[in-house]
């Protein structure tokens, strides 16, 4: 399997080269010693812009033609390398889609570097909510119906903006609402962060970049085997500039990208070409299987599935719940007894996100959880439920973030800022979907969820002064 950036780099670490050029620790030479074996051989790699190794900001050689075998997996018109997060890549479609005042429609539940984004570009969204999944109780899609109603109500709308699938893996076929943002001239940008896996075979979701999505994200470091922060981001519009958007992604990523990263993105494309080459998704299907079945035959857990007819679940997302009435925190705690590490609780369930390859540890450590540790022994803070946020359905934001930045920041009571707008982001994470916007306005049932969050422990990325029972407010300088 052809694999240009790390075999170069390969080659480089092979020639025993002596480092006069950054990183500081000098191919693994100058560092720590109580932690260099563990350090040690991904130092040799991590190394800087030298002859033959090419450089991220102009691709001429390796890099180029390692995005290049990602184009053809993909069969997109373009694929990049990104070295800070999805987050990045976020941030520079939308700042290469929009400009200043401009209408945006977009996903009520996407992630918060969508938020910062539309903040940074002084747009003026417009959210659409999403339907609440029945079974799993979470935001899940926006509704082809409401699309159109926010694409009647808003037609100069710039971009349709959605997060497909959601961090369940719930998602949808979205080739009806390209299409039709496509015939109303509207470009539509998918954060499918959670997908970066879906194009090896039918069994998964079918991914936007097979529907003509005009700019898809991908988090390769969430479903493939990259590095933390490895991600992509592809191209693929008639309507949108490409260059404007290589010239935001080079302004916003690292003038120092890590080798180790690129070099695990270009691993990671190989890897799933070889899946595809070897039909191998019917061994990982088979292997999600007997992992269900071991889950289904403990007593006091079950999964929960959205029954969603327009649904088609992400295989290797994989929902759990107590039938005992264990909170999803304190069924965390449990699993964590016996070194089984999940990717986020709530009140309800936990997600745990399965490898795209070898199960048999997760299925051994499975069958080993005691079924009497399932039993609570606190009291059932799951019982009590959060009351829901109330639909609106299509929403602009009320002021725009212009007006916010002419007012000052106060620190208030939660009870006080009942009727104010929010002056910070109040985000449990994961999953990193705000549940308060910038510039939203706070009500009675938001303070209500966010006292609930905090009697449960949820980590809720924010001001600090937020587990004090104080949130930060816009209020006119006059």
């Amino acid at each position: 399997m052809e694999t240009p950036l790390y075999t170069a780099l390969l080659n480089h670490a092979n020639v025993k080269p002596t480092s006069l050029h950054v990183p500081g620790h000098k191919n693994g030479v100058v560092f720590l010693q109580e932690a260099n074996h563990l350090y040690k051989d991904i130092l040799q790699i991590d190394v800087t812009e030298l002859t033959g190794l090419d450089d991220l900001h102009h691709p001429q050689d390796v890099i180029l033609k390692a995005q290049q075998l990602t184009t053809e997996l993909y069969q997109v018109k373009s694929s990049y390398f990104l070295v800070n997060g999805s987050t990045v890549g976020n941030l520079a479609m939308i700042l290469a889609s929009c400009q200043v005042d401009d209408v945006v429609l977009v996903q009520r539940n996407s992630h918060k570097s969508i938020m910062n984004g539309l903040q940074l570009a002084g747009v003026r969204p417009v959210f659409l909510d999403p339907k609440v999944d029945e079974e799993l109780k979470v935001p899940s899609y926006v509704e082809f119906e409401r699309i159109k109603e926010a694409i009647r109500l808003y037609p100069n709308a710039k971009v349709l903006i959605l997060t497909n699938p959601n961090y369940y893996g719930i998602a949808i076929d979205l080739t009806e609402i390209v299409t039709y943002a496509h015939d109303h001239g509207i470009p539509v940008l998918v954060d499918e962060a959670h997908g970066a896996h879906f194009i090896i075979g039918d069994r998964f979701p079918l991914s936007a970049v097979e529907i003509g999505a005009d700019i898809v994200i991908h988090s390769a470091h969430k479903t493939l085997p990259a590095m933390t922060m490895g991600s992509f981001l592809h191209f693929n519009s008639d309507l949108l500039d490409k260059e404007l958007v290589e010239s935001y992604l080079s302004m916003l990523q690292s003038s120092s990208p890590s080798y180790p990263i690129m070099a695990s993105l270009d691993l990671a494309r190989a890897y799933l070409s070889e899946i595809m080459e070897e039909n191998l998704q019917v061994d990982i299907i088979e292997s999600v299987q007997k992992i269900k079945q071991q889950i289904g035959g403990i007593k006091g857990l079950e999964i929960i599935e959205s029954h969603d007819r327009l649904v088609k679940g992400d295989p290797l997302k994989l929902t759990i719940r107590s039938t005992n009435g264990l909170s999803g925190y304190e069924l965390q705690e449990v699993l964590e007894r016996h070194t089984v590490f999940i990717e986020l609780a709530n009140p309800e369930h936990c997600l745990c996100i399965l490898p795209l390859g070898e199960m048999n540890q997760i299925i051994n450590k499975i069958t080993k959880i005691n079924p009497d540790h399932l039993k609570s022994e606190k009291p059932r803070l799951a019982n009590k439920k959060l009351k829901r946020q109330e639909v609106k359905g299509i929403q602009p934001l009320e002021v725009s973030y212009f007006f916010l930045k002419k007012c000052k920041k106060v620190l208030v009571e939660l009870d006080d800022a009942v009727g104010h707008y929010s002056a910070e982001a109040i985000i449990p994470y994961p999953p990193g979907i705000p549940l308060i916007m910038v510039g939203e306005k706070i009500t009675k049932e938001l303070v209500e969820k966010i006292r609930r969050m905090i009697e449960l422990g949820v980590n809720i990325q924010g001001d600090y002064h937020i587990k004090k029972g104080k949130i930060n407010i816009y209020i006119s300088k006059g």
